[in-house]
């Protein structure tokens, strides 16, 4: 089992400078290679002190300097956003710098705040994604970057430098509304899993994103990668409060900065999925929805946490896991020494699992229901 690192480089409430804040985050980047994680991610994100993270390319080429062997990952580049030519070149160029280590999250965005302020209508996000997906997924395998959509025109160029090697099976996608699932097996790509809908719901999404996989690419889909936020403490009451602090209040700034109490994402195309989320957030309240978030995420003593992301590989088949170990407003020495605990105690325990072996093949004594 590979398990990266995420980074968040949050500032909720600025009670530390961002200067501190970047200071603390890229030390954990730092040493991640050393403490054993594979891989290090960080998400995009724009304007607010959410995650201070708008090029996030031009930090993995800092990691690819501090490293030599992890994986740099995006969760996720935004592609509505930004011109695909540019992405591309940020890609090839990563995996230049890194000797190929760069790996492509994308998705089309959510922060109604960031569509603002790229002045891109959120109603064509759906539109762009499928278009600028396509030619970016061509222009990192073939280095020629050539699309007449109704978003992208994009006379045929030759990107430099050239690819350093084939995308194939480094390319993953984040996916919350069931056409979104569609989609990403349609483009041929691995499903990214960010917790924000009951786990039900998910087994239901990776059914048809298995199925519809097959069925258009005549092979067996990757296996999912998931993204958790762990907080770890050898006291399960000190697990407890740090989920009741930490875990809920990165739920809430989520919330708030996804809007996802906002019932006008109903009347926005590719977002209706949102707008009947806002809809029953209504009904049960925004602080149980909240909760209902945070339970999403992992706690507890180690061996706890170990036996519940072990339940959630065998339940989802997971191929790799994200784990973030700051954020919300957790202060930075609570941060450092979840970091600590999860490199030293957990992380052993998921790199032993193999992830070769499907759950259908494995005894129906050592699967699990979840």
């Amino acid at each position: 089992m590979d398990v990266g690192l995420g980074l968040t480089f949050q500032n909720l409430h600025d009670q530390v400078s961002d200067i501190d804040v970047f200071k603390h985050e890229l030390s954990l980047a730092a040493r991640a290679e050393d403490q054993g994680f594979d891989s290090v991610w960080t998400p995009e994100h724009h304007f607010t002190g959410y995650m201070m993270t708008p090029n996030v390319p031009q930090f993995l080429s800092w990691v690819a300097a501090k490293t030599k062997r992890i994986q740099l990952g995006t969760t996720v580049t935004v592609l509505p956003w930004q011109n695909p030519v540019r992405i591309a070149e940020s890609f090839l160029l990563l995996d230049q710098l890194s000797d190929g280590r760069a790996v492509l999250g994308m998705g089309r965005g959510l922060g109604k705040e960031e569509f603002d302020g790229f002045d891109v209508p959120m109603g064509e996000a759906r539109k762009r994604f499928r278009e600028y997906a396509e030619a970016l997924l061509q222009g990192l395998e073939t280095g020629v970057m050539e699309y007449d959509g109704e978003y992208l025109k994009q006379s045929r160029v030759e990107l430099r430098p050239r690819p350093y090697a084939s995308y194939r099976g480094r390319v993953f996608a984040s996916a919350v509304s069931p056409e979104s699932v569609k989609l990403m097996a349609n483009l041929d790509v691995g499903l990214m899993i960010i917790a924000q809908k009951p786990w039900d719901k998910v087994d239901e999404d990776l059914a048809t994103y298995r199925e519809r996989f097959q069925a258009a690419n005549g092979r067996k889909a990757p296996k999912p990668v998931v993204v958790c936020f762990i907080a770890a403490h050898e006291d399960a009451a000190k697990a407890q409060e740090m989920r009741d602090k930490y875990l809920v209040e990165y739920a809430r700034s989520t919330s708030a900065f996804y809007q996802f109490g906002n019932k006008e994402f109903a009347n926005i195309e590719g977002y209706e999925y949102y707008g009947a989320l806002a809809r029953s957030v209504e009904k049960h309240g925004i602080e149980k929805f909240n909760q209902f978030l945070a339970d999403l995420q992992i706690w507890g003593r180690p061996e706890e946490v170990v036996e519940k992301l072990k339940i959630m590989k065998e339940r989802f088949d997971v191929g790799k896991f994200i784990i973030y170990t700051q954020f919300g407003d957790m202060p930075f020495e609570v941060g450092l020494d979840n970091y600590e605990l999860i490199a030293r105690k957990v992380l052993p325990a998921l790199k032993d699992i193999d992830v070769s072996i499907d759950p259908v093949d494995t005894p129906a004594s050592l699967q699990h229901a979840g």
